[in-house]
């Protein structure tokens, strides 16, 4: 038995949600990370993407935007354990974790031209 309270399943629901409004408040890269996104998605849509590359789409922009909130994670853990310390450990922690953002959003980038390459060219020419 844990000595922590059994929360129950719709609990689990209302905790997940406010870590994503936590998230949405305190990280402008996670906004800009969601706007990009659905400008994104809305092309897809106008360019009539397959369901085949819809999918890969969504799971590209889910990757950036849950490597973005381990990074805060990360982070906000860091911060509360070391009480704002510096700590060059601590610094090479959250230098990998935003290195692990920077990789999932250049992998995005190259997806997307992959995805998006072909429909344009098609349409300009």
């Amino acid at each position: 038995m844990s000595k922590f309270k059994q929360q129950g399943f719709s609990n689990t629901f209302k905790n997940a949600r406010k870590g994503m409004r936590i998230v949405l408040k305190s990280e402008i890269n996670i906004r800009v990370h969601i706007c990009i996104a659905m400008i994104v998605i809305a092309f897809a849509f106008l360019l009539n993407f397959s369901i085949e590359k819809m999918c890969i789409l969504l799971l590209t922009i889910a990757f950036v935007i849950v490597t973005e909130m381990l990074n805060s994670a990360i982070e906000f853990s860091l911060d509360a354990v070391f009480h704002n310390r510096y700590s060059k450990l601590v610094g090479m922690a959250k230098d990998i974790s935003a290195g692990a953002v920077m990789f999932a959003s250049v992998t995005a980038i190259i997806i997307g031209i992959l995805l998006f390459g072909s429909s344009l060219l098609n349409l300009l020419t």
